[in-house]
């Protein structure tokens, strides 16, 4: 994750609280999503950017899980999303996402 994007969500964090913040990923590989999902959830594993070792225990999704599939307008989700359903490893990057979720989360839906 590029250090402007963290600190739009460490600017987030400060602002809003971190249990009112949902962050949705899109990466298209499960070892980006990960990274991605560590990164919000436990601090920059690199020790890089603005949130080396702050640890949001923010809610992380991939825009491919159920919970935020089921919550998109059908239409839309097949027009802007579906080709990427069909041609990614979505079962692994789901896992991926979750996994951290489940390891380092504070917060839920």
């Amino acid at each position: 994750m590029d250090l402007q994007n963290q600190q739009r969500i460490k600017d987030s964090i400060d602002k809003f609280g971190a249990e009112n913040l949902v962050v949705i990923l899109g990466s298209s590989d499960p070892e980006g999503a990960e990274i991605y999902a560590e990164t919000v959830t436990a601090g920059d594993p690199t020790y890089a950017g603005p949130l080396a070792g702050v640890q949001a225990g923010l809610s992380v999704y991939h825009v491919l899980e159920n919970d935020i599939k089921e919550e998109a307008d059908p239409q839309l989700w097949e027009e802007q999303i579906g080709m990427m359903e069909m041609v990614l490893e979505v079962e692994a990057i789901c896992q991926a996402v979750s996994g951290i979720r489940a390891e380092h989360g504070k917060y839920a839906l």
